[in-house]
């Protein structure tokens, strides 16, 4: 018996790759972590920060250090247009930022309640069965900054977060409204049936970041291009968007006066039913393993979700 989720929306995110849940969270709740968000960023020191900037760029992928090691930590990454060619903010700090992560559910009490410690989360879960036994991971509150919020060009959350087989599983709450004004999310609807994970990040032996094939470049030339039409979809603070981890999707710079926070996180299953190896750029700590969403795991899942 369904908990939370309807058939009807169970149906629409298995043919499209993604779905909204208008008032996912209670406008209280949704405030409480935007507060909780612009505090952070108050509390930002810029002593010893390494003024690492955020980017999705496959040719420059932030890559450094600070970023390697924050999967247990909550750091600051800062917007491309943020920083001058001498290395100075060209902006006060709070407004500098791209993105806080990447253990925000582990660390914070705020966060954490509404991703470890939500039970109409784990009734969706549960619903949904995409996962036997999900753990959460790569926590981040994104702020898409007036002006200078970077643009994310069209991608998969699976490249990043691989596991064989691919069953990432993005959360992205919305915490302000967004639109087509500020970045909202837009998606190519049916592309996690269509287009394979030909790719994946990964640590470099010799330090840094960067994209490891994961088919030839014969069969990836084979592969065609997707096609379709993007769909931009605006959300109220509040909203939930489920976003599978193959489904293609980007959003634009922010031109705007108004910023577009978000709260985002990711689940993947477990072993043995997917293999999450130490290639990947997000490792757990014998400190801080991945935490475990259900109590006891789904004893079905709908492996028609998972490509």
């Amino acid at each position: 018996m369904l908990q939370y989720l309807s058939q009807h929306q169970i149906d629409q995110f298995h043919r499209n790759g993604y779905l909204v849940i208008p008032g996912f969270l209670d406008l209280n709740i949704t405030e409480a972590l935007l507060t909780r968000s612009k505090q952070l960023l108050d509390e930002f020191s810029l002593e010893d920060h390494p003024l690492t900037k955020f980017t999705t760029s496959d040719k420059d992928h932030v890559g450094d250090e600070y970023f390697l090691t924050s999967g247990d930590k909550i750091r600051y990454f800062l917007e491309e247009d943020a920083v001058d060619m001498n290395g100075n903010l060209t902006r006060e700090k709070q407004r500098a930022v791209n993105k806080i992560g990447h253990a925000l559910h582990e660390l914070d009490p705020i966060f954490r309640k509404v991703t470890l410690e939500n039970e109409r989360l784990r009734q969706l879960v549960r619903d949904l069965k995409f996962h036997h036994h999900p753990v959460a991971l790569q926590s981040m509150v994104i702020t898409k900054q007036t002006h200078i919020g970077g643009e994310v060009p069209e991608h998969n959350d699976s490249t990043f977060l691989y596991t064989d087989p691919p069953t990432a599983l993005g959360f992205w709450i919305a915490l302000e409204k967004c639109t087509s004004e500020n970045g909202a999310l837009s998606f190519l609807p049916g592309s996690h049936l269509t287009c394979p994970i030909t790719k994946r990040f990964i640590r470099l032996p010799s330090g840094g970041t960067g994209f490891e094939a994961l088919v030839p470049q014969v069969i990836q030339e084979q592969i065609p291009p997707p096609t379709g039409t993007y769909i931009l979809e605006t959300c109220e603070p509040g909203d939930l968007v489920l976003i599978h981890g193959s489904v293609l999707h980007k959003s634009e710079r922010n031109r705007s006066p108004y910023t577009r926070f978000a709260y985002t996180f990711h689940m993947i299953d477990s072993p043995p039913f997917a293999l999450y190896d130490k290639k990947n750029w997000l490792q757990p700590t014998a400190e801080m393993p991945f935490s475990r969403v259900l109590n006891a795991p789904n004893l079905v899942v709908s492996s028609s979700l998972r490509h």
